[in-house]
């Protein structure tokens, strides 16, 4: 005889009665980060994974596993709205219109092809955050987290990383824009820790905290 209590437990820890995001995504996103990550590592270094959109994706990784709201939420904080640029960007390059050349190498056919089609992850992931966010509910505690994570990685970058070189080749330069915002050489509008100092206070004030703003009043549900 069926023992009702019993039947109402496993009901509740059916895995698939609670799953908020749908196994394919799972299954999809991890064969692609399967892919990305040596390629990535092999032909860039590991200090590639040091890039927001970069730490983005394996925050994502873990997030779509693990079913996180604050990891999600963290990630789309961070790039959303910087990476919809990057989309508005490519768009345009598509059209032949130079709009701000964010995604130029994206048609340079110097390039590995294979490579740059890798980096089209840079148009989808900001809708796949957005979705993620949807399904999980929107956690506050992620401008916050996403802020200090930003500025450990922006002084990382500063302070360790190389600089900007133009005979760089693959191995990343001027990670997160730290000394300008070209590869090849440092910006000279004021001194660099002027520059530091405004990149430190400008990504929270004019990226982070908008999207936190919007994620917030759209995706009300916190996790709990």
């Amino acid at each position: 005889m069926n023992n009702p209590s019993l039947t109402g437990n496993l009901c509740l820890t059916n895995p698939t009665s609670t799953r908020r995001v749908p196994l394919a995504v799972k299954l999809a996103y991890t064969g692609f980060m399967a892919v990305l990550v040596p390629v990535y590592w092999m032909n860039y270094g590991p200090t590639n994974f040091l890039y927001f959109c970069d730490v983005a994706l394996l925050l994502t990784l873990v997030a779509v596993w693990t079913e996180s709201a604050l990891l999600a939420s963290m990630a789309a904080v961070g790039i959303v709205l910087p990476q919809l640029v990057w989309v508005a960007d490519f768009v345009a390059g598509l059209g032949g219109v130079k709009l701000l050349g964010m995604t130029a190498y994206m048609f340079d056919e110097r390039r590995s092809l294979f490579l740059r089609g890798l980096s089209l992850f840079h148009g989808w992931l900001p809708f796949l955050l957005l979705f993620l966010v949807k399904r999980l509910g929107y956690d506050k505690r992620a401008f916050p987290a996403w802020w200090g994570l930003a500025w450990t990685l922006i002084l990382i970058c500063y302070f360790f990383m190389p600089g900007p070189n133009p005979n760089a080749g693959a191995t990343p330069v001027n990670i997160n824009y730290v000394h300008g915002m070209s590869d090849d050489a440092a910006q000279t509008w004021m001194p660099p820790l002027a520059w530091l100092a405004a990149l430190m206070a400008g990504l929270p004030a004019l990226l982070f905290y908008p999207t936190h703003l919007a994620l917030k009043k759209w995706f009300t549900k916190t996790a709990e």
